[in-house]
């Protein structure tokens, strides 16, 4: 018994010259052949193109005149045309393809290397994933005259029962070549995250108010040794924040306030915040840090809320306590959920940003954790660790582009 005749499948790929309408007058030619196109991709690198058709040629279809018809017109825009028949257990492959997890990988940096990208794609060829797509979301990916933002995105495919192992050997490659590398799946909530919630000492300010307080008060270094050790997840964040206020007691209310403007915003973080406000992002502030220098931060950035701890003034000098209850990293995560239910916000849609341990349970709670510029626990610890580039090299991981932004902002080497 003869079976039946399949229909086949052939890829049409064009490369050459850039320039409008080459679309356009392809996808024409296909529409009078009355052709199912099955995929389609197309990239423009330095304004030379490389667009590909995958069709379906019904059974018995006579294929040369439309190959003549396709072949002709692409000399005439100036391109190369070539055309493959795709195998049926190739097309089966693509085809089991459309079913895998995928998952968008960044690499973000000063400048992204063909070493990087070789030592990237090398543990996605080991771990039997396919890079289905890669995208340069910066202005450029190396600046020989000034400190830019480089960023690519790759889109992969494959096993989900890998990503653990992935994660593992992405962390350890970023810390060699000191680029960072994020590891994400994608999801329908990837590009359409809601809400944005920062920790603000060493991650929307550069440094620590108590630190700096203490200082003013003469017991800087006791203060920072506790406070490192606090960040660094050894000591209780609710006994040594005790101790470390209590070593505040007298320092005149003036010296306090005199802090305002004496802590530098972190790198990126006015553009970043702008960003997102611009995108209709609801933001907060939640720290361990004081009330007094968070209000003053979100009034200067326009962040909608903020929560931290209130440090006691009493006859114009600090008391060395605070009024309960202290913003521990427990409360922060309460407060995070809550201000998510309160806005009718998925926790899916919740971004975190911190850099110490008691970060922790409220990166663990977004639907993406991010440990930037972060102790090792911290980093170990959440979704995604950015170290390399300012605050506003978090609008990559939303898939956001350079040229997004574009008129929006002026755009300078630096960004």
């Amino acid at each position: 018994m003869t079976s039946p005749a399949r229909s086949k499948a052939i890829l049409l790929h064009f490369s050459g010259p850039d320039k409008p309408g080459i679309t356009a007058a392809l996808t024409a030619i296909l529409t009078g052949h009355n052709l199912a196109i099955l995929d389609v991709g197309q990239a423009v690198v330095v304004e030379n193109l490389a667009l590909s058709f995958l069709v379906e040629l019904p059974a018995g279809y006579d294929f040369a005149p439309l190959k003549t018809e396709l072949h002709d017109r692409a000399q005439d825009l100036g391109l190369h045309a070539r055309f493959s028949p795709v195998a049926q257990n190739a097309l089966q492959h693509w085809q089991h393809g459309l079913g895998q997890h995928h998952f968008i990988i960044t690499l973000l940096g000063r400048a992204v290397t063909a070493e990087q990208l070789a030592r990237v794609s090398a543990i996605i060829a080991a771990h039997s994933m396919n890079i289905d797509r890669i995208d340069r979301l910066s202005g450029q990916l190396s600046a020989a005259d000034a400190p830019a933002n480089a960023c690519v995105e790759l889109a992969v495919s494959g096993d989900v029962s890998r990503e653990a192992s992935m994660r593992a050997q992405f962390l350890a490659t970023a810390q060699e070549l000191s680029i960072d590398i994020a590891f994400q799946r994608e999801s329908i909530f990837r590009r359409n995250r809601r809400l944005f919630a920062f920790d603000m000492d060493s991650t929307l300010i550069q440094g620590e108010v108590i630190d700096e307080l203490a200082k003013l008060a003469g017991v800087g270094e006791q203060v920072s040794k506790i406070t490192e050790a606090a960040m660094r997840g050894e000591l209780n964040f609710d006994q040594s924040f005790t101790r470390r206020v209590g070593l505040l007691k007298g320092l005149p209310a003036e010296q306090v306030y005199s802090l305002l403007n004496r802590i530098p915003l972190a790198d990126g973080a006015e553009r970043l915040i702008r960003t997102l406000k611009l995108l209709g992002y609801k933001t907060v502030i939640l720290s361990g840090g004081f009330n007094f220098f968070a209000r003053s931060l979100m009034e200067r950035l326009g962040i909608d809320e903020a929560h931290s701890n209130e440090l006691e003034i009493v006859g114009g000098r600090v008391t060395g306590q605070v009024i309960p209850p202290i913003i521990n990293g427990a409360r922060k995560a309460a407060l995070l959920g809550e201000i998510a239910e309160r806005e009718g916000i998925s926790l899916e849609q919740v971004v975190a940003v911190g850099d110490g341990a008691n970060d922790i349970p409220m990166l663990s709670l977004a639907g993406m954790g991010i440990a930037y510029r972060a102790k090792p626990l911290v980093r170990q610890s959440a979704d995604q660790a950015i170290s390399c580039l300012g605050l506003d090299g978090l609008l990559y991981l939303l898939g956001v582009r350079d040229r997004d932004l574009h008129p929006h902002e002026p755009q300078t080497a630096g960004q």
